[in-house]
């Protein structure tokens, strides 16, 4: 890359900003001096690229820990029915509890899809029937317990 004339794409990224997203969503932990040198630019140039995308909101920096090795054994995906007139209100409560780990608002046969970690599955039993059941405009839901995950991306 070295000596290319670099353009921003469509999303306003160029080749430099892209190769650092894609680099750290490989390892998050790879030094800056390393990309600078497979680039061919300073450090410090990466480290400016890095907070900028930052700042514009195209990467976050999260530890991702492992649900099981926390005692989290009870992982499901939960279809949610609502109340149409209610289904915003319902998915913002819904995403307030702890237990929620991923929301999406969708069209098809259910209005919330809701991923939830729960020790066990008692403790999933009590967040159905008593934290999800609980608010108004839930009319109805279906539970998909996780037996394996066979692929898990970040992006």
């Amino acid at each position: 890359m070295q000596g290319a004339i670099v353009r921003p794409g469509p999303e306003g990224l160029d080749k430099i900003d892209t190769y650092v997203l894609e680099t750290l969503r490989a390892d998050g932990r790879e030094p800056f001096a390393q990309i600078a040198e497979r680039l061919g630019v300073s450090a410090g140039m990466i480290r400016q690229r890095y907070a900028h995308l930052v700042e514009q909101g195209y990467l976050k920096v999260v530890a991702i820990t492992n649900p099981i090795q926390r005692g989290l054994k009870a992982m499901a995906m939960i279809g949610i029915r609502t109340d149409g007139n209610r289904m915003l209100d319902v998915a913002e409560q819904v995403s307030q509890l702890e237990e929620i780990v991923y929301l999406v608002v969708v069209s098809g046969r259910y209005d919330i899809l809701a991923e939830v970690f729960c020790r066990d599955h008692e403790a999933l039993l009590k967040f159905i029937t008593e934290k999800l059941y609980s608010i108004q405009g839930v009319r109805d839901t279906e539970t998909f317990m996780h037996l394996k995950i066979v692929k898990e991306i970040y992006f």
